[in-house]
């Protein structure tokens, strides 16, 4: 679609125009979609489970195809809007997202909701890069911290109303609306996008790594099926194709994964607090909405509500955190926040069959609201400042997929590790005593998270490599529980885009 007349000139469109009222909307609604994806799901795994009669495994991989193609294909889905322009495939990432909703709202069969979750996934990389590129790349450089921020407040309402939009659902039209509620929505996007002018980075040029990302969702596949379906065959499978990933990226002439920047010891580091945080995070979220409505007999709603002091306080205080960690340093906030977030989860161990609400379930999800509030700003921005910043782009990328393993790996294994199995989801005794063992490995993988940041992150970031005038990386903005950002709010270097989307020397 060409951009229609009354549309801006990348680069160049102001904060307070029609056209940037447009860009923003547009931007906040195609964001909206995969926030509420991140967090409405969870609420309606029992009913779904229910109501196809499928064993646990069916509704783990209702999440994890999801996250499979999402994070496999996230870094390509940024690489072609780079290329063939992000309101392109921005808009097409739409459609795609939408159509695999139709088909999972339709599935008539578990297996055939996990194939359409699946190409929901592929939909979600091609739109999730694009939401905040467009932002970047559209408003002019003094705007675009501003539009940030708004389209982070905004994103959050949408994050926090997930759980209570999804379990208003479920209780009433049925859990296949959670997916159907997706078309309004993209109805918007595509009607607001042809407002929206186009941007690409004209430089961009060569070949994808599609051996690379193949390989990558191969591995990944591969251990994720071992971990839910117990076979050694696809562990080897997994192992072997995750050395050939190493092994091409090495020589890849342009890797999608450039290893070299694991040669930062910082980055290095923070990427493994990132896996032990959102492993956390996501077995948390996995499993606390199916304890509620089978083992508390929560109704979809409730237990969509009763989560929902996490999501409120993330989207409150994530900027307060942000702009701290900056004056501070991001060391602190990154081993308290993990201890705060610990001991919130730690306190779900109380919640059994006949307890109540708000002397056991509330302290412990407004204390682990608290807890990610303090790190998940400061988390990325030490990502950023870890590399050099003209490839804070891939960095930030690199951070995002990361969380996204670890979730998916978290809803891999965390039922295997506390031996909850077949139909034992529907057992309210069985469920609850493998919840009170999920919650204490999930709060010791935020004890090791606060550790390793105690221990190896420095108070101070360094501001900027020399040959870059930007005077500190910061990321004060942020509202998703699913992941940090892609292309998170920093300062800009001294490069801006030029009025055609080409970018030239500030």
């Amino acid at each position: 679609m060409a951009p229609t007349a009354e549309a801006g000139t990348a680069g160049q469109v102001a904060f307070a125009s029609a056209d940037g009222r447009r860009v923003l909307a547009c931007a906040v609604l195609g964001s909206g979609m995969a926030f509420l994806d991140g967090t409405i799901v969870t609420v309606a795994l029992p009913r779904i489970g229910a109501d196809l009669d499928v064993p646990l495994s069916d509704l783990q991989w209702t999440l994890n195809a999801y996250m499979l193609t999402l994070a496999g294909l996230l870094l390509l889905g940024g690489g072609l809007g780079d290329r063939y322009g992000r309101r392109r495939i921005f808009a097409l990432g739409t459609v795609w997202f939408t159509v695999a909703s139709l088909l999972c709202g339709a599935a008539p069969t578990g297996g055939t909701l996990i194939a359409a979750r699946a190409l929901q996934g592929v939909g979600g990389a091609l739109l999730t890069p694009g939401s905040l590129a467009l932002i970047q790349s559209t408003f002019r450089p003094g705007d675009r911290a501003k539009a940030i921020g708004l389209w982070s407040g905004l994103g959050g309402v949408a994050t926090a109303g997930g759980p209570f939009l999804g379990g208003w659902l479920v209780d009433g039209p049925g859990w296949r609306w959670i997916f159907f509620i997706n078309v309004p929505f993209a109805a918007g996007v595509l009607w607001l996008s042809r407002g929206v002018p186009e941007s690409r980075d004209w430089q961009a040029s060569g070949r994808f790594d599609l051996v690379g990302a193949a390989l990558a969702a191969l591995a990944l596949g591969g251990l994720t099926y071992a971990l839910i379906q117990r076979e050694v065959v696809a562990a080897v499978v997994a192992v072997v194709a995750g050395a050939a990933f190493v092994g091409w990226e090495r020589r890849a002439p342009r890797p999608m994964l450039p290893l070299g920047m694991f040669r930062s010891r910082l980055f290095s580091v923070v990427n493994l607090v990132t896996l032990c945080l959102y492993a956390a995070m996501g077995g948390v979220f996995f499993l606390l909405p199916t304890q509620l409505q089978n083992a508390l007999g929560y109704s979809a709603l409730s237990a969509g509500v009763a989560a929902l002091p996490t999501t409120v306080l993330l989207t409150a205080l994530s900027g307060p955190a942000g702009e701290l960690a900056q004056r501070i340093g991001p060391r602190l906030p990154m081993t308290v926040g993990p201890l705060v977030a610990a001991v919130g989860v730690a306190l779900l161990h109380r919640v059994h069959p006949g307890g109540s609400y708000w002397p056991d379930v509330f302290p412990a999800v407004v204390l682990q609201g608290l807890g990610i509030s303090l790190f998940v700003a400061p988390l990325t921005a030490t990502v950023l400042a870890s590399v050099e910043v003209r490839r804070a782009g891939v960095a930030s990328g690199v951070n995002n997929a990361a969380a996204r393993v670890a979730q998916l790996l978290a809803v891999a294994a965390l039922p295997l590790l506390v031996g909850l199995s077949s139909d034992q989801y529907r057992d309210a005794n069985a469920l609850d005593d493998a919840f009170g063992a999920a919650v204490l490995i999930c709060a010791g993988l935020m004890v090791v998270g606060a550790v390793v940041s105690f221990v190896a992150v420095p108070s101070e970031l360094v501001a900027a490599r020399p040959d870059e005038e930007v005077t500190r990386p910061r990321c004060a903005h942020h509202c998703a529980v699913s992941a940090p950002p892609l292309e998170p709010g920093r300062d800009v270097p001294r490069r801006e885009r030029a009025g055609d989307g080409r970018e030239r020397p500030g």
